[in-house]
């Protein structure tokens, strides 16, 4: 295990998982009761791949409500998060991107104005992108004006971007 992996399974995270999806593998974590992140595999990576899986129920359950949500079978995550470590505009937007439901989309124009920042789209665009856990807080939903793509952090970016809004039905110019 990296010292970076211990220190992030020590401090944070006691719990660990790694599942299968049609983006790559993805890696959860938890504090037992809460998830604390999601991260879809880069490259053949994920950031704890050295640390040993440690499942706990709460993540036991993201495995499987993941499962149905790629399937097809589920259009919302019935889970508990906690959004930690982010900004009070970085908690705004994370909250909002939760109330974004299946197959809707919101520009990052509208999230601005919505959490009274209108105007800040890059700064949107960056606490979008700094979101824990992508896929359950679907950041995913959020596009250009014009419904363009401009960009995704999670997975190979764009193109699981693109996977996301496909598998919702969500329209959107690449």
């Amino acid at each position: 295990m990296t010292s970076t992996a211990t220190r992030i399974m020590t401090s944070t995270a006691t719990s660990l998982i790694r599942v299968s999806s049609p983006l790559g593998r993805l890696e959860l974590t938890s504090d037992e009761e809460q998830i604390l992140s999601l991260s879809i595999e880069r490259g053949g990576h994920l950031p704890l791949d050295g640390a040993p899986e440690v499942h706990s129920p709460v993540l036991d359950e993201a495995a499987r409500q993941l499962g149905e949500y790629f399937a097809g079978r589920r259009t919302a995550f019935d889970l508990p998060v906690r959004l930690a470590g982010g900004t009070e505009f970085q908690q705004a937007v994370w909250n909002r991107l939760a109330q974004i439901g299946f197959g809707e989309f919101l520009s990052y124009g509208e999230l601005g104005l919505e959490i009274g920042r209108p105007g800040s789209g890059r700064a949107i665009g960056g606490a979008v992108g700094a979101n824990p856990v992508p896929i359950i807080i679907a950041c995913h939903r959020v596009l250009a004006s014009n419904g363009r793509i401009t960009g995704y952090s999670g997975g190979n970016g764009i193109p699981t971007k693109v996977w996301l809004l496909d598998h919702e039905g969500i329209g959107h110019v690449a």
